[in-house]
């Protein structure tokens, strides 16, 4: 299926589809895939909102990635991702996004500008700041919470609406901010999230497709 991506985020996600997982991280992912599964046999659109603590690095490259993968496997889904402080989606974030192929524009000039994100010409762009895990245009009800960070999944314990909630901790790229490996840490984190979102909706195609 051709939905037109842009070439070097085609390459990225070549990329992305090489990298290793292991067994022990793929039993995680599987419950992912089992939610998506459930809500897809029900006939309803699944939604996954991606929580980190500033939803300004972890919880927008699962966003962007949850949606730019279930697309490119033909999968309707809807994606979130908030926090539980609002800062700002990090510049080092978006840049990564910028050099992994992503279009990217910036529609306000303020302390949390909002961007818009596209991976593909057929598609509407993912509108991108950041906001607490609650608020619009986040889901009320019937979604499940993805905990993309050990701090949040840890100090948030309840997510009111949520349905299913999920941990799928990634290690903070903001770490390495200022050093000689940042621009690295960010495309390398990034790229495991595409990895895995990618291995997500694989499986959820692939189960679809058998039934």
């Amino acid at each position: 299926m051709n939905h037109n991506h842009f070439e070097k985020l085609l390459e990225t996600i070549q990329q992305a589809k090489k990298l290793p997982i292991s067994s022990e991280r793929k039993m995680e992912l599987e419950v992912l895939v089992v939610y998506i599964i459930d809500k897809i046999k029900l006939g309803k659109t699944p939604k996954l909102n991606f929580i980190c603590t500033h939803n300004s690095r972890r919880s927008q490259f699962s966003q962007v990635w949850a949606k730019t993968a279930a697309s490119t496997l033909g999968i309707e889904i809807q994606t979130f991702s908030g926090g539980i402080e609002e800062t700002a989606f990090n510049e080092r974030a978006v840049a990564t996004l910028k050099r992994q192929g992503f279009l990217i524009e910036i529609k306000s000039e303020s302390p949390n500008p909002h961007y818009f994100i596209s991976f593909s010409e057929l598609e509407p762009s993912i509108k991108a700041f950041s906001k607490i895990y609650n608020k619009a245009p986040n889901p009320k009800e019937d979604f499940a919470t993805v905990m993309v960070c050990g701090h949040a999944d840890e100090n948030c314990p309840i997510i009111p609406g949520a349905e299913k909630r999920i941990p799928l901790r990634y290690e903070d790229p903001k770490k390495f901010d200022g050093t000689s490996l940042e621009t690295l840490k960010y495309e390398e984190r990034s790229l495991q999230i595409a990895s895995e979102m990618l291995f997500v909706f694989s499986k959820v195609k692939g189960q679809i497709d058998d039934n």
